[in-house]
C-alpha cells in the first residue's frame, strides 16, 4: 500500500512539472524544445490514464460478480501491477467475506430445509400478493395427497375443504377442525402466520395432524365413562329382573284369573326389558375387556383367507360380489390375529348392510404398504355415509342401524389404537365407503 502511494505521488509530481514545464515553453515561443517535451506529457498523461482504467475495468469486474453472486472469484496478487494490487487484495478480502456469509446462510437454510422436511408437521407457504406457493413440505404432500401445487387457488381444485377452511384462518390463532385428507377425514389443528421479507408478504400456514392423540384421549375418556355406567346399571337392574322373576314363579303357582293374568304379564314385560337392559349393559363392557394385544406376524394373504372362508356363506347368500386385492402376497403385519379378525368382520359385515339395497352390490377388501407403513382396506359401493354423521359413527351407542348396538366401530377404533395404528374413513353419499386400518 505504502509503494502505491509513493508511486502514485511521485506520478503526479512529474506531470506536474512536465505540464508546468510544456506551458513555460509555450509561453516564451520555444516551440522547438516545446515539441521535444510534449511526447513525454502524453506518455505520463496516457500512463496515468491507463491505470484509471484498468481499475475501472476490475471495480466492473468485481461488481458483476457480486450482482450474480460469484464469490468464488479469485483476484490474482502475484503478476497484479502495483496501482491494482490495494484493490485486488481488497477485493479478495470483500469476496472472502461474503462467501463465508453466502456459505454460513446455505448451511442454515439447509438445516432448515432438512428440518421441515423430517418433521410430521405439514406446512404451506404462499405470497399473499402474487398467491405464489414457495414452500410445501414433504409431510403436507403425503397428508392431503397432493405433490405439487403452484398457486395457492390451486388448492381449491384439488381439496376445496381444505381450501376453504385455511381462507377462513385468523392469524396469530389456531383452529380444531375437521378436514378431508388422503388419510380420510382426519382433525387438525391450523395455525396461521404472516412475515414480511424484501420479497413481499407471505403467509406460513402449519397443519398439524392430531387425529390420533385426540382419538386415544376420546377412547379413554369413553372407557371410564362405559365403565361407570355398565357398573351401575348392572347394579340397578340385577335386583329388579331377579324380583320380577321370583313375583312370575309365584304368579304361575295361584289360580287363573283376569286380574292376574294382567300381573303377569306386567311381570314379564319388567322381566324382559330387565334382560335386555342386563344383555346392552353387558355388551358395552365388553369395551374394557380388551388389554395387551398379542402381536404376531401375519401374512396378509392367510388373514384374507380365513376371513372369506368365515364370511363366504352370507355374501353368497346375498348375492355379493366380494373382491380380494394384495399385489404382494408376502406382504405381513404385525398384530394380534383374533381382535383384527374381529375387526375386519365387524366392517364386513357393515358393508354387507350397507350394499343390500344396491342393485350390483360390490365390497373389496385389499392390502398393500404406503411410505413403508401397512394397511389394510374394505370399501363398499353402498348408499354411504352422511357427512354430518361421520364424525359420529366411532361414539359408543350410536347407530343408524336398527338392529345396531353401535358397539362395533367403537370397538374396532380401540383395537387399532392398541395396535398403534387408527381406522379411518372415508365416504360419500350414494356412492360408498372406505375403511381404513394404519398400522
Amino acid at each position: 500500500m505504502r509503494r502505491f502511494r509513493r508511486l502514485i505521488f511521485f506520478r503526479a509530481v512529474l506531470l506536474a512539472i512536465t505540464l508546468t514545464g510544456l506551458a513555460y515553453l509555450l509561453f516564451n515561443a520555444q516551440y522547438v524544445y516545446a515539441a521535444l517535451l510534449a511526447p513525454i506529457c502524453i506518455w505520463l498523461l496516457a500512463l496515468n490514464f491507463r491505470s484509471q482504467l484498468r481499475a475501472y475495468r476490475e471495480l466492473e469486474e468485481f461488481a458483476e460478480a457480486a450482482r450474480y453472486r460469484d464469490f468464488t472469484r479469485h483476484f490474482p496478487l502475484s503478476r497484479a501491477r502495483a496501482e491494482l494490487l490495494p484493490l485486488r487484495s481488497a477485493f479478495n478480502e470483500i469476496n472472502g467475506v461474503f462467501k463465508k456469509i453466502s456459505g454460513e446462510r446455505e448451511t442454515q437454510y439447509q438445516y432448515l430445509h432438512q428440518i421441515l422436511e423430517i418433521v410430521d408437521t405439514a406446512i404451506l407457504s404462499y405470497n399473499t400478493e402474487t398467491h405464489e406457493v414457495m414452500w410445501m413440505n414433504d409431510a403436507f404432500k403425503k397428508l392431503f395427497g397432493i405433490p405439487y401445487l403452484h398457486r395457492f387457488e390451486g388448492l381449491q381444485k384439488k381439496n376445496e375443504d381444505l381450501y376453504r377452511k385455511t381462507i377462513q384462518l385468523v392469524p396469530g390463532q389456531q383452529t380444531l377442525l375437521s378436514v378431508n385428507s388422503a388419510k380420510g377425514n382426519i382433525k387438525l389443528l391450523l395455525t396461521a402466520s404472516y412475515f414480511q421479507t424484501p420479497e413481499g408478504k407471505f403467509q406460513l400456514i402449519v397443519y398439524q395432524n392430531v387425529n390420533e392423540a385426540i382419538d386415544e384421549t376420546e377412547a379413554k375418556a369413553w372407557q371410564k365413562l362405559l365403565s361407570v355406567l355398565t357398573h351401575e346399571i348392572m347394579n340397578s337392574i340385577a335386583p329388579i329382573s331377579s324380583l320380577a322373576e321370583t313375583l312370575k314363579g309365584r304368579l304361575d303357582n295361584l289360580p287363573n284369573s283376569e286380574e292376574l293374568e294382567d300381573i303377569r304379564l306386567g311381570t314379564e314385560t319388567i322381566k324382559r326389558r330387565s334382560e335386555g337392559l342386563l344383555k346392552f349393559a353387558g355388551t358395552y363392557r365388553s369395551l374394557n375387556k380388551i388389554e395387551r394385544p398379542s402381536l404376531s406376524m401375519v401374512r396378509a394373504a392367510d388373514l384374507f383367507e380365513n376371513l372369506y372362508q368365515l364370511m363366504e356363506p352370507s355374501i353368497l347368500q346375498k348375492n355379493i360380489e366380494l373382491d380380494i386385492i394384495l399385489r404382494n402376497t408376502q406382504l405381513a403385519l404385525e398384530l394380534d390375529v383374533n381382535l383384527i379378525e374381529q375387526v375386519l368382520i365387524n366392517l364386513l359385515l357393515n358393508a354387507m348392510e350397507a350394499v343390500k339395497d344396491v342393485p350390483q352390490p360390490h365390497i373389496t377388501l385389499s392390502a398393500s404398504e404406503t411410505d413403508g407403513k401397512p394397511r389394510i382396506q374394505v370399501s363398499d359401493n353402498g348408499r354411504g355415509i352422511p357427512a354430518d354423521l361421520l364424525e359420529s359413527i366411532f361414539i359408543p351407542f350410536f347407530t343408524t342401524r336398527k338392529s345396531g348396538s353401535g358397539v362395533g366401530l367403537t370397538l374396532s377404533k380401540q383395537i387399532m389404537l392398541l395396535h398403534g395404528g387408527n381406522i379411518l374413513v372415508h365416504s360419500e353419499e350414494d356412492k360408498g365407503s372406505v375403511f381404513t386400518l394404519q398400522f
